[in-house]
């Protein structure tokens, strides 16, 4: 075994761990190395991908050569880019909660006769915007501003029912996306079931690589492609 792909897995880890890991090397016990790696992707998603992607780069370039690799690689930079818009998806789902709640108790507050702070929460641009536009309207012509922060609540939290309604209806759509994908998966196992060898000549021979990466690059465009539907429905 040459010392490449061992220097190229330390490289990787160097992504993945923290700066400064290297300078005292503790035993540490599974479970701890498992919440530093759930530390370092919940506080820096990026570079958690890219150390992943790096790390499976490196297995399939030792187990089936560079095609295989390349192959991973982009499976694992779509895998990554999943993870990272669902986990985007649940922080701006959390931030709006939290930015609704604070408009309804800011309703309620201005109903009561409690003096309006304005800078209670962070309900994103949208729903700032519109708030802004409440205190200046309210100042202007006199209009309640209980009643009108109380129109923009029920108007964000209507369209947080509609997009929710739209995103159970694309459920469908992207499981079917999502089972499309991993047919050719099956149908690799179904030739090994069967007795043949059909990673040898998808990964050692040239006519098995080229079509091996057309596949890979067509099926990561239908992926992103269908992606990009959906999200243009559940926007």
């Amino acid at each position: 075994m040459t010392w490449g792909p061992l220097l190229l897995v330390a490289g990787a880890l160097a992504v993945v761990l923290p700066r400064g890991s290297f300078r005292r090397v503790p035993r540490v016990s599974p479970a701890a190395l498992g919440r530093r790696i759930t530390a370092v992707a919940t506080e820096a998603p990026r570079r958690a991908v890219t150390g992943g992607v790096a790390v499976i780069s490196v297995v399939g370039l030792l187990v089936g050569g560079p095609v295989a690799a390349a192959i991973l690689a982009a499976y694992a930079v779509l895998a990554g880019r999943a993870l990272m818009r669902r986990s985007a998806r649940q922080r701006a789902a959390v931030d709006r909660a939290a930015a609704l709640d604070a408009l309804a108790a800011l309703a309620a507050d201005l109903r009561a006769g409690l003096p309006p702070v304005q800078t209670r929460g962070d309900s994103g641009d949208r729903l700032r915007r519109l708030t802004t536009s409440v205190w200046h309207l309210a100042e202007r012509t006199g209009a309640p501003a209980a009643d009108l922060v109380e129109r923009i609540e029920a108007d964000a939290r209507a369209t947080d029912r509609a997009g929710a309604t739209a995103a159970a209806q694309a459920a469908g759509a992207q499981a079917t996306a999502m089972l499309l994908a991993a047919l050719p998966l099956a149908g690799l196992g179904l030739g090994v079931l069967m007795g043949a060898n059909p990673f040898h000549v998808l990964l050692r021979t040239p006519l098995g690589a080229a079509c091996g990466l057309v596949a890979v690059v067509l099926q990561a465009a239908g992926l992103l492609w269908s992606d990009r539907l959906v999200g243009g429905v559940t926007r």
